[in-house]
Parts: C-alpha cells; structure tokens; sequence
C-alpha cells in the first residue's frame, strides 16, 4: 500500500507539473491568438447520425475557407487522409466521412442497409446535406470515384473541382486485378467468392498498400492492421463481397460520368500512381478525353500513392486549390 501511494503522490505531482507547463505562454514568436486559432481547427473525430446510422468523420481547418471531400477508398477509411489533414488543415476546411462497415462509423447488419454503392453514395450525399456543406472540392481515391461521381452528377453545381487520386471512371483504367471480381460478375457461386477471400487477409491488405511502390518502408503498417481489424469482424466479407459484385454498375455508370466531364469541364487535379494494379496509368489518361484542363501528375508509386508520395501530392493540392481561388 505504501508504494502505491507513492506511484499515486508522484503520478499526481508530473501531472501537476505537465497543467503547468501547458499554461505557460507561447513563445515569444507565436500570439496566443494564433495558437488558438490552431487548436479551434486542429483535426477533431465527429460523429453524426444519417437515417439511424452514426457516420464517423474527421473535421479540420476553418469551415469559412474552401472546403475539399475526401472520399476513401477500399479497405481503407478517412484514415488514409491523415496526412493531407496533418498539412492542409491551416489552409483549407477538410471533412473526410467513413462509410457505413468502414472506418469507425457503423457497421449496419446487411439486412438493414444494403451495402451497393448507389446506398453509400445516398448516406454521404445525406451527410453532407446534413453538414450544411453545398459548395466543395472533392478528392476521390478507389470507391471514393463511383461515390464522388455519383455526388456530382446529382450536384454538378455544388462542386467546385475534383482532386483524383486513382478513381477511375473509364473501362480501359481497370487493371489486370479485376480478373476475379469480374468472374464474380459473370456467375456468382461460392467458388467465385471463395477466390476473392485472400485479399481480405492480413497478406492481401498489406499487398494491397504496398504493390508497385519504391520503398516499403514509406507505407505505415498501421494503416492495412486496421484495415484487417475490421475486416475481421462477423459478416465483414460478406458485404465486401456484395460491393465487389455491384462494383459492375459503376462501370455501367462511366457514360453518365464522362458525360458529366464533358458538359461542365470541373476543375480536374490528377496526382495518380502509376503502378497500381487495379487503376492503372492508362486510367488516369482516359480523362484526357473528356476533360480540356488538367492538372496532371504521375507517380512511380502503387495504388495508396499519398503513402508514399504523400509530401510532393499535397504540395500539388495546395498548388491547385489556390488556383481556384484565383478562378474565383
């Protein structure tokens, strides 16, 4: 008891010591204004609730500046855009949802919400409605293009320009790593679903992160661990396996997308990875077709190109939002 109590008296004077220190005044060359200022719009971790499900999001920057989307993609979450709220946040006003069965927001029972991407795109258009946010960027990766396009299509005046990193919209961008969810296209049986299985797996998430990249020691492990944690939990594969059947309908989609390219030409950022095995290069210039102006970029990097390209990708949106500005 008597050490305990002493643990307790030496836990609670560091403490002490730590409430101090916090109050202490900035130094000299930052205003207690600015910090502030700083802490208000610092990354927050929001919840809110769409048609009975709580959609999780993380919030950044002031919501009076420009404010951009970003749509995930598979396996991923929000969490795949820590990077761009670590060093845009100050900028820009950043809102970044996880779907419903990703990330941290619910995961609803496959009886009560239908896992299709026309549902998830009907939830994150609600969410933003919801949020009072009608005038925006959009950056889009992966699920994020058939998510994001859907949104546009339905709101060509809401959005102000598009930010793509590998989301496709074009049949010749799908990669050879499609053979087998196309063969679940064809026939779906339990042999065509059973083969699709490795790729929930702890090898197949890191595979997915880490293909085509230059340096695997760039790529945060955290991110395809909890990626994996959640893929892991009852039911998980069964609804990955329904979003990989109905991922034919976005392809049935791309005409009304490249339609909506060309009729009201968004403003279009292109930062791609070129190695990616499910989107590749070829992906990227398809939308030259469509689109007149783009701001165009490729990486030598894979499918997550803001893992490891990350710093030069982020100089590219601020480059490119500024030009909005400008526009504007």
């Amino acid at each position: 008891m008597k050490n305990l109590a002493t643990t307790v008296l030496i836990a609670i004077a560091l403490f002490s010591c730590g409430s101090k220190n916090e109050a202490l005044a900035p130094p000299p060359s930052t205003s207690t204004q600015e910090v502030m200022v700083s802490k208000e719009y610092a990354t927050q971790y929001k919840s809110i609730e769409i048609d009975g499900i709580d959609v999780a999001y993380r919030e950044a920057g002031n919501p009076k500046n420009q404010t951009i989307v970003l749509l995930h993609g598979f396996p991923a979450s929000s969490h795949q855009y820590r990077k761009v709220f670590a060093q845009l946040s100050g900028e820009y006003h950043l809102i970044a949802p996880d779907y419903p069965g990703f990330g941290n927001s619910d995961f609803p029972d496959a009886k009560d919400y239908t896992y299709t991407f026309d549902t998830i795109a009907s939830t994150i258009d609600t969410f933003l409605e919801k949020k009072g946010i009608n005038s925006y960027t959009l950056m889009i990766q992966d699920y994020g293009a058939p998510i994001g396009f859907r949104i546009a299509t339905a709101h060509p005046e809401r959005v102000t320009a598009i930010i793509n990193q590998n989301g496709n919209a074009y049949e010749e961008g799908l990669g050879e790593a499609w053979a087998g969810i196309k063969a679940l296209w064809k026939h779906r049986t339990t042999e065509t679903e059973t083969a699709l299985l490795p790729a929930f797996s702890l090898e197949g998430l890191k595979w997915q992160y880490t293909h085509g990249v230059r340096n695997i020691e760039t790529v945060n492990p955290d991110s395809w661990n909890l990626d994996y944690l959640r893929l892991s939990r009852p039911n998980a594969h069964a609804v990955q396996l329904d979003l990989f059947y109905d991922y034919q309908n976005n392809v049935k989609l791309y005409p009304k997308w490249q339609q909506y390219l060309r009729d009201h030409q968004p403003p279009l950022l292109i930062v791609w990875g070129k190695n990616d095995a499910f989107f590749p290069e070829s992906g990227a210039e398809a939308f030259k077709k469509d689109v007149k102006t783009i701001d165009y970029n490729i990486y030598d990097t894979g499918h997550f190109a803001l893992e490891e390209d990350g710093d030069a990708i982020i100089k590219k949106i601020s480059a490119f939002m500024k030009t909005l500005h400008t526009r504007a």
